[in-house]
């Protein structure tokens, strides 16, 4: 899961034998820390998913994604190989009020609505988000 920000917005193609829709989109999220700068990623929908993110999301808008992570060997033009990272969706989850983005079935779309404004209205909790391994290591070799 990744909390994001929609930086590009969605562009949809269908695959040439069944016409299933296939978009992408780019999004950035938040460092581990503070110093660096944020990361952006390509995220890609199938089938319904990709019709949601074609009709719901905008740029600028905040979610919360899940899916899977895999990394694409991408050819340069230098003749070169460059890993690519790639997120391909399996549910998208609303962020903030203003985000109508629905694809949990067990609720409803004002039962989920209900349920992140009130999680979103506890400003008081703070995620410690620093690695797990820290920066200087003591082991002598």
């Amino acid at each position: 899961m990744l909390e994001v920000l929609v930086k590009k917005a969605p562009t949809v193609r269908f695959t040439q034998d069944n016409k299933t829709p296939l978009a992408e989109i780019e999004v950035e999220f938040a460092s581990l820390r503070a110093d660096d700068p944020p990361s952006k990623i390509k995220v890609v929908g199938w089938g319904k998913l990709a019709e949601e993110l074609q009709n719901t999301v905008k740029v600028n808008s905040k979610l919360v994604i899940e899916g899977r992570l895999r990394m694409n060997t991408v050819p340069r033009q230098d003749g070169t190989k460059e890993k690519q990272a790639e997120f391909t969706l399996s549910r998208i989850h609303p962020f903030s009020s203003n985000t109508t983005v629905s694809s949990i079935p067990s609720k409803t779309q004002s039962n989920l609505k209900s349920d992140s404004e009130s999680s979103l209205n506890n400003e008081g909790v703070k995620w410690d988000s620093s690695p797990l391994v820290p920066d200087t290591d003591d082991i002598p070799f």
